[in-house]
C-alpha cells in the first residue's frame, strides 16, 4: 500500500508546462568519475575510462542497458535472446565472471555465478550515466573487477521531474518506463517502475521483466548526508540454448532485492561516506519448463557487506582509504549450503609532480575466510603534454575466488570442481588521450598475464563441462577510439554526435592438447564500432549504429541499427527502432540464434 501511494504522488505532481533540458552540451571533461574514494575529473584520468551519459542513453537503439553497453568500445556483451533479458558482460578479453557491475559504486556480484551480474534492478529511464573502467579494478574496488567495472549512476535531484515511455515492437514485445522525482524540502527521492515482456523471438524464449527502485537522500546540514536506496527486479524467461543445446525447455526465473543505507561526511579536507548494503538473489532453473521434477534448482544467495571509505587533501596531495568486511552465503538444492566471509583494506596516494606530471599508488589487500590473505598494488602515472594531449601508463594486479557454481555444481552436461584455486593477473597499459574542441580521441595498448586462469573444458561431446586452472594465459590488446560530439544548432541537417573505433585482442592460450575451452576462446579478436547521430531540424534525431564482431573461434558477423526520435527533449515526443537490420544470422552467447531483423516503437512524456 506505501509503494502503490507513493507512486500515486510522483504520478499526480503539479508539474510546471516546460519539457527536460536538453543535456546533449555536457562537458564530459569535467564530469567526475565515480569511484568510491579519490575522484578525478574524467580529463584527469590516468585510465582508459568510457563514459556512456543520458543524451546516449537516450539516443541509442536500445531498449536495455545491455544493449547499449554493446557499443562501448572494447566491451563485449554476450546477450541471450533480445532486450538483454540474460547477458554477459566481458572487457579486454575476460570473462563473464571476470567484470565488475555496481551501482553507485555498490557491488552487484553474485556467489552463486557471474550470469546474474547484469540483473541490474534499475529502468533504463532512470540511469544518469553509466561509467567503464577497462583494465584491474581490484585496487580500486575489490575482487571480481578482474579485467574491469561497470558502474551505473543515479542522480537525486532538486527538481520535481517526470519520465514516461511506453512503447510496442515485434515478437510481442511490449513495455512501460516510469521516474519521477519528488523533493520535498531538503529531501530528495526518486521512483522508478519499469515492465517488460515478450512472446519470444524463437521456441520458449518469451521473458517477462520487472523493475523497483527507489531512492532518497537528505542533506543535514553543511557536512552531513544521508541516502537509502531499495531495488528488486524480477525476470522470468524461457531458457532455450542458454546453457546447452541439449535441453530446448530450459527455464528460469530471478528475483533479486538490493538495499542499502549510507552516510556522508564532508568538512574541510575531509570526506567520509560509510555504508551497509543486503543484495539477495533467488534463482529457480529447470532443465524442463514444465517438468520440474526431472531437473531443478532452487539457489539463494545473500551478500551481506559494510564499507567505510575516505580520502584527506593535504599539501603531499590526496590520500584515499577504506576499509570493507563482507559476508557472502548461499542455500541450494543443488551446491549445498555454504558461506564465506572478508575482510579488506584500501590504501591510495594521489600525487602532483610540477604542473604536468601526476602519480596515483595503492594498494588493496584483503583476507578471505577460505584463501588467506592477498594483496594487490596498483600504479598510474599521467603526462599533460599539452593542453589537448595526455600521456599515462599504469599497473596492477587483480583477482576472482571462484563462484559456488565453479567449485559445487552438479549437472548432466556441467559439473564443478572443489580443488579450484582464485585466478590472479598482472596488468600493464600505456596509452594517449587527445581533445579539442568537439573532437576526442585515444588509443592504448594492453598487456595482461593471468596465473590459474579457471576456464570450463572438456576433452569431448560426450563429456561434461568443468572448470581448471591453467598456469598461463597472456592477453594483449589494442583500444583505438575517435569521437566527435556538438551541441545542436536547428541547422536543416546536423552532425550531432560521430563515433568510430577499432579494438584488437590476441590471446596466448596454451590449452592441452584435445582440450576443448568452452568460454575463453569465444572472447573478441576484432571489434569495430561506428556510430552516427543526424539532426534533422528542431525536432528529428536520427542515430545509426554499426558493430562487426570477430571471436578468437566463432564466425564474424556485422550488425545495423536505427532510431529516430522526434521530440525527445519536448514534453511529448515519439521514436522508431530497427535492430539487426542487415537481417545477419548470427550468435552472442550459448547456443542462441539472435532474431533477424526487428521493430519497435513508443512514446515519451518529459515533464519538471
Amino acid at each position: 500500500m506505501y509503494k502503490l501511494l507513493l507512486f500515486g504522488g510522483l504520478a499526480s505532481l503539479s508539474f510546471q508546462g516546460k519539457a527536460q533540458t536538453d543535456t546533449t552540451s555536457q562537458n564530459l571533461q569535467e564530469v567526475i568519475i565515480q569511484e568510491n574514494r579519490i575522484q578525478i575529473p574524467f580529463s584527469k584520468q590516468s585510465r582508459n575510462i568510457a563514459v556512456v551519459d543520458r543524451p546516449q542513453l537516450e539516443t541509442t537503439p536500445a531498449r536495455s542497458l545491455q544493449e547499449v553497453l554493446s557499443f562501448v568500445p572494447g566491451v563485449d556483451v554476450r546477450q541471450r535472446g533480445v532486450t538483454g533479458v540474460q547477458a554477459d558482460i566481458s572487457i579486454r578479453g575476460g570473462s563473464f565472471e571476470q567484470t565488475l557491475m555496481l551501482l553507485n559504486g555498490i557491488k552487484l556480484s553474485d556467489p552463486q555465478t557471474g550470469h546474474h551480474m547484469m540483473n541490474i534492478p534499475v529502468p533504463l529511464v532512470n540511469i544518469e550515466r553509466v561509467e567503464v573502467l577497462k583494465g584491474p579494478g581490484s585496487r580500486i574496488f575489490g575482487q571480481n573487477a578482474y579485467a574491469g567495472a561497470v558502474n551505473v549512476i543515479t542522480q537525486l535531484s532538486d527538481v520535481r521531474s517526470l519520465r514516461l515511455q511506453g512503447y510496442a515492437g515485434d515478437f510481442g514485445m511490449k513495455g512501460i518506463n516510469f521516474a519521477g522525482s519528488l523533493p520535498a524540502g531538503k529531501y530528495r527521492q526518486n521512483l522508478a517502475i519499469s515492465y517488460d515482456d515478450s512472446n519470444g523471438h524463437w521456441y520458449n524464449s518469451d521473458y517477462r521483466v520487472s523493475n523497483i527502485f527507489y531512492e532518497g537522500g537528505i542533506q543535514l546540514n553543511d557536512a552531513h548526508e544521508l541516502r537509502g536506496m531499495v531495488a528488486y527486479t524480477d525476470r522470468t524467461f524461457g531458457a532455450n540454448g542458454f546453457y546447452t543445446s541439449a535441453f530446448p525447455d530450459q527455464w528460469e526465473s530471478i528475483q533479486t532485492t538490493l538495499t542499502s543505507l549510507s552516510h556522508s561526511f564532508t568538512k574541510n579536507q575531509w570526506y567520509l561516506n560509510t555504508r551497509a548494503y543486503w543484495r539477495r538473489n533467488e534463482d529457480e532453473f529447470r532443465l524442463r519448463r514444465n517438468e520440474p521434477a526431472f531437473f531443478q534448482n532452487l539457489h539463494t544467495s545473500d551478500v551481506f557487506a559494510i564499507e567505510a571509505n575516505g580520502s584527506y587533501k593535504s599539501k603531499w596531495g590526496t590520500t584515499g582509504f577504506g576499509v570493507e568486511t563482507r559476508k557472502e552465503a548461499i542455500e541450494s538444492t543443488n551446491l549445498g549450503d555454504h558461506d564465506r566471509s572478508l575482510v579488506g583494506v584500501f590504501l591510495e596516494q594521489l600525487v602532483n609532480l610540477g604542473q604536468k606530471t601526476d602519480v596515483r599508488a595503492g594498494v588493496y589487500s584483503n583476507y578471505y575466510s577460505e584463501y588467506g590473505w592477498k594483496h594487490f598494488p596498483g600504479l598510474e602515472v599521467g603526462y599533460q603534454a599539452t593542453e589537448a594531449l595526455r600521456f599515462y601508463s599504469g599497473i596492477g594486479s587483480s583477482f576472482r575466488i571462484p563462484t559456488y557454481t565453479d567449485l559445487f555444481y552438479i549437472g548432466p552436461t556441467n559439473i564443478g570442481n572443489a580443488d579450484l584455486q582464485p585466478e590472479q593477473a598482472r596488468s600493464f597499459e600505456f596509452g594517449g588521450k587527445w581533445t579539442k574542441g568537439p573532437w576526442r580521441a585515444e588509443l592504448v595498448y594492453f598487456n595482461r598475464f593471468s596465473e590459474n586462469l579457471i576456464e570450463w573444458t572438456r576433452t569431448n561431446a560426450q563429456q561434461p563441462w568443468q572448470p581448471q586452472n591453467f598456469n598461463e594465459v597472456i592477453f594483449n590488446g589494442i583500444e583505438s577510439s575517435m569521437y566527435y560530439r556538438v551541441n545542436p544548432n536547428g541547422k536543416a541537417v546536423q552532425v550531432k554526435e560521430l563515433m568510430l573505433s577499432y579494438n584488437f585482442i590476441d590471446a596466448d592460450f596454451n590449452a592441452k592438447p584435445g582440450l576443448e575451452s568452452r568460454y575463453a576462446l569465444t572472447s573478441l579478436r576484432n571489434q569495430f564500432i561506428g556510430g552516427i547521430l543526424l539532426g534533422l531540424g528542431q525536432k528529428l534525431e536520427l542515430n545509426t549504429k554499426a558493430r562487426y564482431v570477430e571471436r578468437m573461434a566463432l564466425d564474424p558477423y556485422f550488425v545495423l541499427d536505427m532510431r529516430a526520435d522526434y521530440n525527445r527533449t519536448k514534453k511529448l515526443g515519439f521514436f522508431a527502432e530497427a535492430s539487426n537490420i542487415t537481417n545477419t544470422d548470427y550468435i552472442e552467447a550459448g547456443t542462441v540464434q539472435m532474431p533477424g531483423r526487428w521493430f519497435r516503437a513508443g512514446f515519451m512524456v518529459n515533464l519538471e
